[in-house]
């Protein structure tokens, strides 16, 4: 059962909860990227071979397009067809983003245009699961985006995973490393003989890569420093309470540090829940994993009215907010800070996180506050346009100057001056 608090109560339970801190492992990522960075492929093969248990070397660390084409042999009809369809209703979603055309910078004065990054890498976690959503994410805005050069690299194996490679050749990836770890986001930092640098970085991975990333952040771009997953709900009496507890287990199934909160204004629907919640636990895999995560980091909270609970939702700013009542496109109104919102029983959560076409990499830890989820924009830059003429310059020249001269850069003004002349 979770614990049932109430929104004027200590909620400290909710805002106190573990943050990722990465300072345990700084010092030995720190270690890796140096080697990495000093002795390129020879640091890759070592450090996979300690770390991985796998023997790499040069003609083994990419994978051959022959490799590439014949996962597809492996991945069956029917999922090939949903990962296609996920794939296009994500790629119609971002184009949407794209900018409409540069500012007009010919008649204006002053403009900007938009061009995309060079080159970026995607990281994908291996080991024992297959995330093809995370590639079709990640690597869809930046080709939307129009990126030229995209490669990826995700933990060796005997055999990675046959969805995941589907999932990068559908994208257009044909650059793939076995590579993972700190060591794989040291290389597509700085390079190596094998993988060539890139200048953003993207893509979810355990704690080192999540260090790694921070540590070579400024040497490129990364798309954020991301926390353990979130769910937040707000729900009034007309909410299905099997359809909260199904959402709240989905993200409490990820991790032990998860965290499910329900703010509701009706208590007999979180008693309701409450009931779900015991039900539907007992018959997942990973019910271990997400009674822990509602036992450290669950709650629910009983608010006397829905702006009340829009008040404390604004306060979390969680990774993702459903909004279950009768009305959730009046309450979006009063939304401030969420990565993704959610609208009503039939809009759950895992639809973002593969097929509804919104990007699940999302900040988390109330980041939202002041931040995005990956899109279109992680990948272009905005460029600033000024276009006077001599007539234009001429105009605002003695201003120019007056102000250059105040901050006593005298080659400033002159840089005006001498064209008046």
């Amino acid at each position: 059962m979770l614990t049932v608090l109430k929104a004027n109560g200590d909620l400290s339970r909710i805002f106190n909860r573990s943050q990722l801190d990465i300072e345990p492992v700084n010092s030995a990522v720190n270690d890796i990227i140096k080697k990495v960075k000093r002795d390129g492929d020879k640091a890759l093969f070592e450090l996979t071979k300690k770390l991985d248990g796998f023997d790499l070397n040069a003609s083994s660390i990419k994978l051959k397009d022959s490799e590439i084409e014949g996962a597809l042999k492996y991945v069956d009809n029917q999922t090939l067809a949903a990962l296609k369809k996920a794939k296009k209703n994500i790629e119609d979603y971002h184009k949407r983003q794209m900018p409409k055309a540069d500012f007009n910078y010919s008649s204006d004065k002053t403009g900007f245009v938009f061009r995309p990054v060079d080159s970026v890498g995607i990281y994908v976690p291996g080991g024992k699961a297959a995330y093809p959503s995370s590639v079709l994410m990640n690597a869809i805005p930046a080709v939307v985006a129009g990126v030229d050069k995209i490669i990826m690299v995700t933990p060796p194996g005997k055999f990675l995973n046959s969805l995941t490679i589907v999932a990068a050749h559908i994208c257009g990836i044909k650059n793939i490393y076995r590579v993972g770890g700190a060591q794989a986001i040291a290389a597509l930092a700085f390079g190596t003989q094998s993988i060539p640098s890139v200048d953003v970085i993207v893509g979810p991975g355990n704690i080192y890569v999540t260090a790694a990333k921070k540590q070579v952040y400024g040497h490129v771009g990364i798309d954020m420093i991301a926390g353990p997953s979130e769910i937040l709900i707000i729900a009034d009496k007309s909410a299905n309470p099997a359809y909260i507890a199904a959402d709240m287990l989905s993200q409490a199934e990820h991790d032990e540090l998860a965290q499910s909160v329900l703010l509701t204004t009706c208590a007999d629907l979180a008693d309701k829940v409450n009931i779900e919640l015991d039900s539907q636990i007992k018959m997942l895999p990973k019910e271990a994993i997400a009674k822990s995560s509602l036992q450290n980091y669950g709650a629910i909270v009983i608010c006397s009215d829905l702006n009340e609970a829009a008040e404390l939702s604004n306060k979390i700013a969680p990774e993702h907010l459903e909004l279950m009542v009768t009305d959730p496109n009046a309450l979006l109104k009063g939304i401030k800070h969420a990565g993704a919102v959610f609208l009503g029983n039939y809009s759950p959560e895992p639809l973002g996180d593969y097929y509804a076409g919104t990007n699940h990499v999302l900040p988390t830890s109330g980041t939202a506050k002041f931040s995005s989820g990956l899109g279109v924009d992680t990948f272009l830059k905005r460029i600033s346009v000024v276009n006077y003429s001599a007539s234009d310059l001429k105009e605002v020249a003695d201003d120019v100057v007056l102000l250059a001269k105040t901050e006593a850069l005298d080659a400033h003004a002159n840089s005006i001056a001498i064209r008046q002349s």
